[in-house]
C-alpha cells in the first residue's frame, strides 16, 4: 500500500491536521480565489442543506474558515477534493479568497477524501453513502473489505449501507430527504417488491411509526408471527410491571401474560380505595360516580 493510501486508511485529520497559522504555512496552505474553484465530481454527498449552509456561512464571518479545504489543479482553476461545504458556506458569506491546501491526486483518492470527510463528521446522508461505496466498487474495482479499510468501518457495515441500493425508488427518495430512517429503510428492505415496500412506506410515513413498530408492521405483511417470549423474560417483565402500578397506585396489582394478551388485576380493600382508584385512573374524564 502506498503513503497516500495509508494516509487515507486513517482519515483526513492524518492527511491535513487542524493547527495554527504557522502549521498551516509549514503544510503549504495558501490562499486561492473562491471563483477559481470548481466542485469535485465525486463528491458523494448530494445534499446540502440550505439553513446549515446559512449558519456554517455566519460562524465563517465571525471566525474564518479553521479547517483549509483541499483541491487539486484543473488547468488555469482548481478542484475540490474535500471541503465543498465549507466553499459553499465561504460563497455565501462572500469571501474572495479561502485557504487551501494543493494536492495532486488520482480521481480514486478524490472520491475517497470526500468520502472520508464526510463519514467522519457524519454529514452523509445514509444513501449517499451507499451511492459513494458503490462507486468505489464498481468504478475503482475496490472489494468491500477494502472499502471498509479505506473509510475506518467494517465490512458489515459497508455491506449493509450497499444494502439500501437494493429499496424501491420511492424509499430511498425518503431516507433521502430524511422523511426515513436507515433503520427504517432496513426494515422495509425485508419485502422483496416494490410494490409492497411503497405500500409499508406509506403507512410509515402516514402513521409516524418508529423503526421498532415498521419492523412489526413489516412482519405482519409478511405474515410472521411475533417471536415467542421466554417464560422467565415474561416473568421479570411482569413483576417490573407490577412495581410501577403498585407504586402509581399504591395498592396491590397483578400482571397476567397469556398468550398475545393479558390481564391486569387491580385490588382495593374498601370504597374508598377504589374511590381513589377511579379517581387516578378515570380522573375528571367522565361525571360517573362510583358504586
Amino acid at each position: 500500500m502506498s503513503p497516500s493510501k495509508s494516509r487515507l486508511g486513517r482519515g483526513l485529520d492524518a492527511l491535513i491536521p487542524v493547527g495554527d497559522e504557522d502549521t498551516s504555512a509549514s503544510l503549504g496552505v495558501v490562499q486561492i480565489e473562491v471563483d477559481d474553484i470548481v466542485p469535485n465530481p465525486h463528491q458523494p454527498r448530494s445534499a446540502f442543506r440550505d439553513q446549515d449552509l446559512v449558519e456554517l456561512a455566519a460562524s465563517i464571518q465571525e471566525h474564518g474558515i479553521i479547517q483549509p479545504l483541499i483541491v487539486t489543479r484543473l488547468g488555469s482553476s482548481y478542484q475540490l477534493i474535500a471541503g465543498e461545504r465549507r466553499w459553499r458556506a465561504a460563497r455565501l458569506a462572500e469571501l474572495s479568497t479561502v485557504p487551501a491546501l494543493v494536492k495532486d491526486v488520482a480521481p480514486i483518492e478524490m472520491l475517497e477524501l470526500a468520502l472520508v470527510e464526510n463519514v467522519q463528521r457524519a454529514d452523509l446522508n445514509a444513501l449517499e453513502e451507499a451511492f459513494a461505496y458503490r462507486q468505489l466498487t464498481e468504478e475503482f474495482g475496490l472489494t468491500q473489505d477494502q472499502v471498509a479499510r479505506r473509510v475506518g468501518k467494517s465490512r458489515v457495515a459497508v455491506s449493509n449501507v450497499l444494502r439500501l441500493l437494493k429499496a424501491a425508488p420511492a424509499v430511498q427518495e425518503a431516507l433521502l430527504t430524511d422523511r426515513i430512517s436507515e433503520g427504517h429503510a432496513r426494515a422495509i428492505l425485508g419485502l422483496e417488491h416494490d410494490e409492497a415496500q411503497e405500500a409499508a412506506l406509506a403507512t410509515v410515513v402516514k402513521q409516524g411509526l418508529n423503526v421498532r413498530q415498521t419492523e412489526a408492521l413489516i412482519r405482519r405483511i409478511q405474515g410472521q408471527r411475533p417471536k415467542p417470549r421466554h417464560r422467565a423474560e415474561d416473568e421479570a417483565s411482569n413483576r417490573a410491571l407490577e412495581a410501577i402500578f403498585r407504586e402509581t397506585l399504591s395498592t396491590r396489582v397483578d400482571v397476567k401474560r397469556s398468550g398475545a394478551g393479558g390481564r391486569v388485576v387491580i385490588y382495593f380493600y374498601s370504597e374508598e380505595e377504589l374511590d381513589t382508584l377511579y379517581q387516578r385512573v378515570v380522573g375528571d374524564a367522565t361525571d360517573h360516580p362510583v358504586g
